[in-house]
């Protein structure tokens, strides 16, 4: 480990250093991809369709980044750009909001001077980035709380930097601000955990970044998992001891657990006043829960319980194979013994920690039997206990060399699939 006593005396410094080198790597290797023909033209269609004259290099940084789903969050990020039911898988209210809202500050008015296509998708790399950098720096911070371990702290952080995830954390991509939001949520939650007047508040508060992340993403559902099980925990001390100090962890809990649900439940209202509203109403208005994003999931994307195994669909389940194996076994060893993996400062963080891992595992057996199983290389970005798992590896003497292993194949991963995401080369 003589590189890391090299590092480990001012380790946000390292960090950040670390994430700009590793960055560069991987936007070179996107630039480099330009000498190669795209696999699809969408990407060229989509800038030529915007603005013409001068049509956005094929060289050019937001053109090698603008891929796959990637041009739905920018499209849908432009002026009067909502204009598609499917669009509404992209979480319109997340990141294609927040880019329109940027795109306005800088002046952008859809015509003019700043009526260029690459705006938007510039602007997105840019939230990309640096919320991709700050959800490093909060995973650092996160286990500093729970562990007190700088060792744990540097390695869990740097190892995100390199994540499988590769540039779909740089491109207009939702994952970078949901893994940034996730992992403040987290040190949120913590903070509710401490013998403080402000714990339940933090928990609130936890609860309210929970619910805008799942404005990114819808996966951010997860983690009510916590509310639930916090309001499970301070119910039953209630009827145990009677004390007022549990229904007000109670109270909080539910507070918190119905913030993360309004992530879900607003954009799902607006979009059904967009389409339910109308003399011809559309499939998914008249079911028992009218959900926009389940519908348009199946609809356009073929999306649903076992819709996926498939034999054609077999190579995507392998590809994805290594990463949901280091998913459940991390999350399962750390549900049984969560102190092995992270060395708890408090033993009431014990089920702060448990039910993380049981996010994580729950993440991963969605992916098999619901999602299309290749991206839970990248949704998996904004779950904590997996780094922490191979960071233990990595320090533990008798299992160092799983370490390694696992983290060596992360980076040629990310390599690997940054060139292929550049060239508009599956999987994405």
């Amino acid at each position: 480990m003589g590189v890391f006593k090299l590092t480990s005396t001012r380790p946000i410094g390292s960090i950040i250093s670390f994430f700009v080198l590793f960055k560069g790597f991987l936007l070179c290797i996107a630039l480099t991809a330009a000498f190669a023909p795209d696999y699809d033209t969408s990407t060229s269609l989509f800038f030529q369709r915007n603005n013409p004259e001068p049509a956005v290099s094929a060289f050019s940084l937001a053109h090698r980044l603008t891929r796959w789903d990637g041009i739905y969050f920018v499209s849908a990020a432009q002026p009067n750009g909502l204009l598609y039911e499917q669009q509404w898988a992209f979480g319109p209210a997340g990141l294609p909001a927040l880019v329109s809202l940027l795109a306005r500050l800088c002046g952008r008015t859809g015509q003019g001077p700043l009526a260029f296509p690459s705006l938007e998708p510039l602007l997105a790399i840019v939230i990309s980035h640096v919320s991709h950098l700050a959800a490093v720096l909060a995973l650092y911070h996160l286990t500093l709380r729970l562990s007190r371990d700088v060792r744990l702290a540097l390695l869990s952080s740097l190892l995100h930097i390199v994540s499988p995830a590769g540039l779909f954390l740089a491109a207009p991509y939702a994952e970078s601000p949901f893994a940034c939001l996730t992992l403040l949520g987290h040190l949120l939650a913590v903070r509710s955990y401490e013998a403080s007047r402000k714990a339940d508040l933090c928990l609130v508060g936890a609860g309210v970044v929970y619910g805008v992340s799942t404005l990114f993403r819808s996966n951010g559902l997860i983690s009510g998992m916590l509310f639930a099980a916090e309001a499970m925990i301070a119910f039953i001390s209630f009827l145990k001891t009677h004390k007022p100090s549990d229904i007000r962890r109670l109270c909080a809990a539910v507070t918190g657990g119905l913030f993360v649900a309004a992530g879900s439940i607003v954009p799902q209202y607006f979009a059904w006043r967009v389409y339910c509203g109308t003399v011809v109403l559309r499939p998914w208005c008249s079911r028992l829960i009218p959900s926009i994003y389940t519908f348009v999931q199946e609809e356009y994307w073929n999306v649903g319980f076992l819709r996926y195994w498939t034999p054609e669909q077999l190579p995507l389940f392998l590809l994805a194979a290594p990463v949901l194996y280091i998913l459940i076994r991390s999350g399962a060893e750390t549900i049984r013994k969560p102190s092995d993996v992270v060395a708890l400062q408090e033993e009431r963080l014990k089920p702060f920690v448990q039910v993380l891992a049981a996010s994580q595992t729950a993440l991963a057996l969605l992916a098999i039997t619901n999602y299309h199983v290749q991206i839970i290389s990248r949704i998996s970005s904004a779950y904590p206990v997996w780094y922490w798992w191979i960071a233990h590896s990595l320090i533990e003497s008798d299992r160092r060399s799983t370490g390694r292993v696992i983290s060596t194949f992360m980076i040629m991963y990310a390599g690997i699939q940054g060139g292929l995401f550049a060239s508009f080369l599956p999987p994405a």
